[in-house]
């Protein structure tokens, strides 16, 4: 099971390496090209939401992009640093106005979410005392040997 990790400093201008990276592995793991576009789609989302949240609550360790290429399938896990007690939930806070940044920042997240649950058909999100980590599962073609 080849894996290749990627990690990077919570910034923006980092997250377009992480869609070229991912987009590569992805090509020589077997992902159909048709939906490469979907993969380049779904990591950028991922990681922009993984450095937003690492901004907002000054999280100073790296986003970790683990790249794992299976016989059947091809999988990116994108990990952010903020535990799941320190309202990493993806629900408006109650009452929140339009001039509550936390509720701001949540809908961000569900639209996130949204996005990536819409480009990639198996995704799932875990959240712990570590971090959260979205992990989104694309099928692969077997390579075909020529005689």
């Amino acid at each position: 099971m080849p894996t290749v990790e990627l990690r990077f400093s919570a910034q923006p201008e980092h997250v377009r390496t992480a869609r070229l990276v991912a987009a590569a592995v992805a090509r020589r793991a077997g992902v159909d090209e048709a939906v490469l576009d979907e993969v380049r789609l779904a990591v950028g989302e991922a990681c922009s939401r993984a450095v937003g949240l690492h901004r907002s609550h000054d999280i100073a360790t790296p986003v970790a992009v683990v790249l794992i290429e299976d016989e059947k399938a091809f999988s990116i896990e994108v990990a952010d640093g903020l535990p799941s007690s320190g309202s990493g939930s993806s629900t408006a806070s109650p009452g929140g106005g339009p001039d509550d940044p936390e509720a701001d920042a949540d809908m961000e997240d569900e639209m996130g979410l949204a996005v990536i649950s819409g480009l990639v058909d198996d995704v799932e999100v875990r959240t712990g005392e570590n971090g959260g980590v979205i992990r989104m599962t694309w099928p692969t073609t077997p390579a075909v040997v020529l005689p």
